[in-house]
């Protein structure tokens, strides 16, 4: 369809090229107006003004808004409803539709709905386009129709398709661009909204499309070692690209096209990676499917789990002082940075739920607080693997021992060392579990467990015994096998 005026709104998308429905508002429409808005029913609920993710989003959206102006046109920037601000600047501009990118959570597709109602009732029309994921909705399904709840069948089928539907990017053309470029009000300042500025640069994470592509092209010169370096937080191992996916700094097709082409060339790390991209679309694939993953677990029947959810013990964990130094270690590098290596989520969520029988609820939300890729079908999907309340092919007695975790992926103490520094001058067998050392050999370094470092605040085979024996009554389970990791 032909439009006389559209406009883009921006939101998880923040680039200016291959965005799918940047490039459909500028072959559809004559003059094209982009918007982003700084949404208040989001910003407005955040506790913690000095948040990483809004400053991240700031830093994109100037970025953003000088590459327009290159390519011939501007974007609005507010400060305002969404939901309200949409339809009252389409009216303004007198548009003939609005074109965005789909969002799946359930809060966003409430918005867009609101939305779709208000901009209709004025006669103009509401268009939405997939470019956050590689396969949405219903297209990758079960040979029955159904959807996945696997991951491993899921995956095999997704690159099946993807084999018969080689992904291409959305050609962005300068001299096909007819922008309205009439944006000229001042981007609304972090501290005009409440907010204020965070420690980002000195985590030296590279924002906007520029910062995405760097870090890209940095992560290719590393990633056929991938799958030997990824689980080691002390190795520069991932491609700390998941703020930038997070928020559409870089394009999920660019990626997927360069992992896919790196493995047909017989890269083993490519091939890895391109899982862990798949990882994404299938949490989104189920949230999709299944909205009530969001308030409850996957499989209905762990509901009955009765959890301990000492406060105590929580705020323990989230402060990083829980006496386990693989999941201090974790959680301060979280709550200094917004960021938590891939492996340590998974101990640190496994400790919470497992040892400590805390609802995956609780860990959920505090890393929704903190994290800087914060992602609702991601975090959820995580939590509630690690919790096996979720999509995970393994049963619920799969618990991660901390020790065992620490020794195997820390080795040397290396990360420990840089986030709980009380215990450097530990030996590297003695950093992993000083509550466990002789008394002589911490008395002849000057440390005093409980007094330099906390003493674990459980015992880790009674709680895992404890939590086995609360999963089995909940699920009327006897006599099971059982596994550690």
């Amino acid at each position: 369809m032909r439009h006389k005026r559209a406009l883009m709104w921006f939101r998880r998308d923040l680039r200016c090229f291959d965005n799918a429905a940047l490039h459909a508002a500028l072959i559809h429409a004559e003059r094209v107006h982009c918007v982003f808005v700084f949404d208040r029913e989001i910003l407005d609920l955040l506790a913690d003004k000095a948040d990483r993710r809004v400053e991240f989003i700031w830093e994109s959206i100037v970025e953003l808004r000088v590459a327009l102006e290159a390519l011939g046109g501007s974007l609005h920037v507010l400060y305002d409803t969404a939901s309200i601000a949409i339809p009252r600047l389409a009216a303004a501009l007198d548009v003939d539709a609005v074109l965005t990118n789909h969002d799946y959570e359930p809060s966003a597709l409430a918005r867009d709905s609101a939305v779709s109602v208000a901009l209709r009732a004025k006669g103009v029309s509401f268009e939405t386009r997939k470019d956050h994921v590689i396969f949405e909705k219903d297209e990758v399904l079960t040979a029955a129709g159904k959807f996945f709840s696997v991951f491993t069948p899921y995956k095999n089928a997704w690159l099946k398709r993807l084999e018969a539907f080689y992904v291409k990017p959305y050609p962005i053309e300068p001299h096909k661009l007819h922008f309205a470029g009439d944006e000229t009000a001042e981007i609304p300042a972090l501290e005009a909204m409440g907010f204020s500025r965070t420690n980002l640069r000195e985590m030296k994470l590279p924002t906007g499309m520029s910062g995405g592509e760097k870090l890209f092209t940095d992560f290719l010169e590393r990633i056929d070692r991938y799958d030997e370096t990824r689980n080691f937080p002390s190795i520069k191992g991932p491609s700390y690209l998941s703020t930038h996916l997070r928020f559409g700094t870089v394009s999920i097709r660019g990626l997927a096209a360069a992992a896919w082409q790196r493995w047909q060339e017989g890269s083993r790390g490519a091939e890895v990676w391109l899982s862990e991209l798949i990882w994404r679309d299938f949490y989104v694939h189920i949230l999709h499917h299944n909205p009530r993953v969001v308030n409850g677990a996957f499989k209905p029947e762990y509901d009955a789990i009765r959890w301990r959810n000492d406060p105590e013990r929580f705020e323990a964990w989230c402060e990083g002082r829980t006496g386990f130094p693989i999941v201090d270690a974790a959680m301060r590098q979280l709550n200094l940075t917004g960021y938590m290596h891939n492996r340590l989520r998974m101990v640190a969520a496994s400790f919470l739920t497992k040892d400590l029988l805390i609802d995956w609820r609780w860990g959920e939300r505090y890393f929704a607080e903190k994290l800087n890729d914060f992602d609702l079908s991601a975090n959820n999907g995580g939590w509630q693997w690690a919790a096996s309340t979720g999509c995970d092919a393994q049963p619920y007695f799969r618990i991660f021992n901390p020790l065992n975790q620490s020794e195997k992926f820390d080795p040397d103490g290396t990360f420990i060392r840089k986030y709980v520094p009380e215990l450097a001058k530990l030996s590297n067998k003695d950093i992993h579990a000083p509550s466990l050392t002789k008394p002589v050999e911490l008395q002849a370094r000057g440390f005093v467990p409980g007094r330099d470092y906390p003493l674990p605040i459980v015992d880790h085979a009674e709680a895992r015994n404890a939590t086995l024996a609360e999963f089995k009554r909940a699920l009327g389970k006897r006599g099971e096998a059982r596994a550690e990791e």
